[in-house]
């Protein structure tokens, strides 16, 4: 069963890296701004996602002007924010999204339905990536016609670590610009 678990994750990554490659590179340029700037970089994880934020603030490499978006938070116009739930129709996401979209705040979404008409998140993020997720991604053992292993998590998982080696790319090219800037050509 492992093997068949392997193969099918392995699957859904190759589907996110081929159909969301060009939405995971905007969202890290969109996020950059806040760090290149004087802006902050939130993220707000509703349900399971919340390991997603977790991970961001306390894993080995954690994200550069990471802070947990709470309902007390200013947003200033430099910050930016990225949204991880588990499905598009999260009411909590759905209303910090419209919050959002209202004050301006350019954000990005990470849901499991695609990017298309009637889905609201999409429609209102400033990017939005799709974990390609629909449902259970192994036949239930005993259970004919159940599914089982719902994998939202390690799409978020996988998509914020791909999102933030186009992000550190991005900060490392713009500290290579600036020293390059600063170093006077009449030394």
């Amino acid at each position: 069963m492992s093997k068949i678990l392997t193969t099918q994750l392995t699957g859904l990554f190759q589907r996110i890296q081929q159909s969301e490659e060009e939405p995971i590179e905007e969202t890290a340029r969109l996020l950059a701004q806040a760090a290149i700037g004087q802006g902050t970089i939130y993220f707000a994880s509703f349900g399971e996602m919340e390991a997603v934020a977790i991970h961001a603030e306390l894993g080995a490499n954690p994200f550069a002007k990471f802070a947990r978006y709470t309902d007390e938070v200013e947003l200033l116009p430099a910050d930016r924010l990225i949204i991880f739930t588990q499905h598009a129709t999260d009411e909590q996401a759905l209303k910090l999204a419209q919050k959002l979209h209202d004050d301006f705040i350019p954000f990005a979404a990470v849901a499991s339905e695609v990017a298309e008409t009637g889905n609201k998140l999409s429609e209102l993020a400033y990017t939005y990536i799709s974990l390609k997720v629909r449902g259970g991604i192994l036949p239930h053992p005993t259970k004919l016609g159940e599914r089982i292993v719902f994998p939202h998590l390690m799409a978020a998982l996988y998509i914020y670590e791909a999102i933030k080696m186009e992000f550190d790319e991005m900060l490392v090219d713009d500290e290579e610009d600036d020293e390059e800037e600063s170093i006077s050509p009449f030394a």
